[in-house]
């Protein structure tokens, strides 16, 4: 009698389990629900200078999904890199990290948008700033400030760039296999070149792009932040 599989899902750890079961669960109610009760909007971070802006959105917004791929790709990151971090530095400041890396990234997501304003307008807040589609009717600039105003932050994307972050930290020498490259890279290689790519991405501002880079950004910063002030340190059996 062959020995019994072992589910892939049965060494996760607590915290990892339970983000990925709320971040399913956000993403099969926005479908569900439709246009009926517009989730995305709801829950998703604007600007806070925005009248669509809610102070919970800087947490729910996290649990907030532009697609099938969006969630894909962070739950796939959560559930690779997610446990072993956990393990090394335990569930309650694995949620702290978690959490502080995704408040992190739409902070200075919101700090870039108030340059841009304040790029626009000399100013970091407008008047009037329930901005409607007429307002499109005066060019590129007003298409800018309406996108900030109008657009959320959606996406676990901050909180799981703070995370590939202090994985690179604790584990530089461990060998990852990336989708498009066929041979094995060390974290310590893999982790800063996808950084400064972010960073190329999110100061060219290239059209069609509506990722927010610098949210990826914020929360690889935290990640970085956080390691130093907990003097978090690779495990001692590992080389």
């Amino acid at each position: 009698m062959s020995a019994q599989r072992q589910s892939p899902f049965a060494n996760l750890t607590p915290v990892v389990k339970n983000l990925l079961i709320i971040n399913i669960i956000f993403f099969v109610a926005t479908l569900a629900l439709g246009s009926r009760i517009d989730l995305v909007t709801l829950l998703g971070a604007h600007y806070f200078n925005s009248s669509l802006f809610k102070i919970w959105q800087v947490i729910t917004y996290m649990f907030m999904h532009g697609g099938w791929a969006h969630i894909f790709f962070n739950m796939f990151a959560l559930f690779m890199f997610g446990p072993i971090i956990e393990y090394s530095i335990g569930s309650k400041r694995f949620f702290n990290l978690y959490f502080i890396c995704g408040i992190g990234a739409v902070a200075l997501q919101m700090v870039v948008q108030a340059i841009q304003i304040h790029s626009i307008t000399g100013g970091i807040i407008i008047s009037h700033p329930e901005l409607d589609s007429s307002f499109l009717q005066y060019g590129p600039v007003a298409q800018k400030l309406y996108n900030i105003y109008n657009t959320p932050v959606v996406g676990a994307s901050g909180a799981i760039f703070g995370l590939l972050v202090v994985f690179g930290m604790l584990y530089p020498n461990m060998e990852l296999f990336l989708f498009f490259i066929p041979v094995p890279i060390k974290a310590k290689y893999i982790v800063p070149v996808y950084i400064v790519i972010e960073l190329w991405l999110g100061i060219g501002q290239y059209g069609g792009d509506n990722v927010a880079h610098f949210a990826h950004l914020g929360g690889a910063l935290l990640g970085f932040i956080m390691v130093k002030i907990w003097r978090l340190q690779k495990p001692n059996n590992y080389l």
